[in-house]
């Protein structure tokens, strides 16, 4: 089984030992006066944490609240489609509030997965003093909930902070950001030296030193956002300790995003997505035209919504190489036969880069502008016959990102040019122009084309001081919207919760 293979965990199979069933209490994985006495045991009592990573791309909220509220994807009501009471639109815009589906489920992604973590981390302590194998995975799933707090405080700020299972608090109130921070960041360091060393190509949806440094790359990176105290060298150091396991930019920037990616070297810390084991990522689904089932030998029509906005689709240059992401123009099918439209009075399937409104009415616009209107995504490859889940690795982390991460850092202590060489590197590969004397608004520019689509836009616009900013359809400027509120159903359930984030 392929799943297999991309799922092993210090040599022993991730699916072999994960529930479909992610209620079930570690716990039931061993009797009641046992602990976990070896990797096996040690590994079936983590996996239901390291599973939980499953939710990014879908019904984690996650990618949502990163991308649809960016300056590089949209979801437009496409006539009657993609309306679903107006909540694309509310992320869109900046309107969301205490009662928004995906603030909802990227909240219950995190505080879902903590009770797991920390009933995990209470059993693996009993046993990793007697077995080394035992106190790798323990130092691994304490990486697992450092990096979903980290996922806490950039979305929420101030959030309750539980780390023991039992006698836990049943009604925290809630840590300060850069409380959690402090840490988070020194759970990492204390368990690195415990970790396995990464073998660049092989087990990259594992936790090892290189996902942990990458991690603590992240913390430093934005320490400014989470405490008030920027940490640029410390983020610099961390990429370098990243870089130094191996890591190697593909010739070509789509091969990390090919089907079987799984051995890429670029690749650093991935959610290996399976169409049939292991799904939820369907991002090709909610991008392509109806049509676009005939371009790929589909057996299943894709729902036509999400795209790019025309201001970023224009940051490419005619031979950036990163344009194979971009579907636009007359589709065809499999045989290269042009594609039409019934639905649209046969109009052929032209998509255009101009979305005329977020909102399209059936009596305002045209069946063309509706159906067709902006420029779709496909960075990861879909195969002849793709069907609803692609099983393509998502990369959480990728060596690209910690390259702009490091030049970035270089460029705010040392001035515009200090990160010329590793942006060069980047745009050297995409067919690029090169140039120099690259500012903070350059890399992020060179951030949006790298890393389009891939989870990390809200974040970097919150760093570069512009997610306030108005852009097509959105002329909210609320400085209140960096953060997410906590959600209404967890305040009714702890009123501990309050005060919410500022604005909510």
């Amino acid at each position: 089984m392929k799943l297999k293979n991309k799922l092993g965990l210090l040599g022993l199979s991730f699916f072999a030992f994960a529930c479909t069933d992610l209620e079930t209490d570690n716990s039931d994985y061993l009797l009641a006066d046992q602990y976990p006495e070896n990797q096996e045991q040690a590994i079936r009592v983590a996996n239901p944490v390291f599973a939980r990573t499953q939710g990014h791309a879908d019904w984690g909220g996650w990618w949502f609240l990163q991308e649809i509220t960016s300056d590089e994807a949209t979801a437009p009501t496409r006539g009657g489609d993609w309306d679903d009471g107006g909540k694309w639109r509310a992320l869109h815009q900046h309107s969301w509030g205490t009662t928004t589906e995906a603030v909802e489920q990227m909240y219950r992604f995190v505080y879902e997965t903590m009770p797991r973590a920390n009933r995990a981390i209470e059993l693996l302590q009993l046993g990793a003093d007697e077995d080394p194998a035992v106190q790798r995975v323990l130092s691994q799933t304490i990486v697992a909930r450092a990096y979903f707090y980290y996922l806490a405080i950039d979305n929420f700020g101030a959030v309750a902070f539980p780390r023991t299972f039992t006698g836990a608090d049943e009604f925290p109130s809630r840590t300060p950001r850069a409380e959690v921070f402090n840490a988070i960041v020194q759970d990492i360091k204390d368990n690195i030296e415990f970790l396995p060393n990464p073998t660049p190509g092989a087990s990259s949806s594992s936790i090892n030193k290189g996902t942990a440094y990458a991690l603590l790359a992240k913390l430093y990176l934005n320490a400014e956002v989470y405490t008030g105290t920027p940490m640029w060298q410390e983020t610099i150091d961390a990429c370098d300790m990243v870089m130094s396991f191996g890591y190697a930019l593909e010739a070509n920037p789509r091969t990390p995003f090919l089907s079987n990616n799984a051995a890429t070297k670029e690749n650093i810390y991935t959610v290996p997505y399976d169409e049939d084991t292991f799904t939820g990522f369907n991002l090709h689904m909610r991008t392509l035209n109806y049509q676009n089932q005939l371009t790929f030998g589909m057996g299943i029509q894709p729902w036509n919504g999400f795209a790019t906005l025309e201001d970023h689709y224009n940051t490419f240059t005619a031979n950036d190489a990163r344009r194979y992401a971009l579907l636009e123009g007359q589709q065809f099918d499999i045989n290269g036969v042009a594609l039409t439209d019934a639905d649209a009075d046969g109009a052929n399937v032209v998509l255009t880069p101009n979305i005329p409104a977020l909102l399209m009415p059936a009596n305002v616009f045209n069946k063309q502008q509706i159906r067709m209107s902006g420029v779709r995504v496909v960075k990861w490859e879909i195969p002849v016959g793709a069907r609803e889940n692609l099983s393509t690795d998502f990369p959480i982390f990728r060596l690209a990102d910690f390259m702009l991460m490091k030049a970035e850092a270089q460029v705010r202590l040392g001035g515009p040019g200090a990160g010329d060489a590793l942006v060069n590197e980047i745009k050297g590969r995409a067919n690029a122009p090169i140039t120099g004397g690259y500012n903070l608004d350059d890399i992020l520019a060179e951030r949006g084309r790298e890393m389009m689509w891939e989870g990390h836009r809200r974040q970097d616009l919150i760093r570069f001081g512009k997610f306030q900013n108005q852009w097509w359809e959105k002329t909210n400027t609320d400085p209140n919207k960096k953060l997410f509120p906590i959600p209404q159903f967890a305040i009714n359930a702890n009123q501990n919760l309050l005060p919410n984030n500022q604005g909510y």
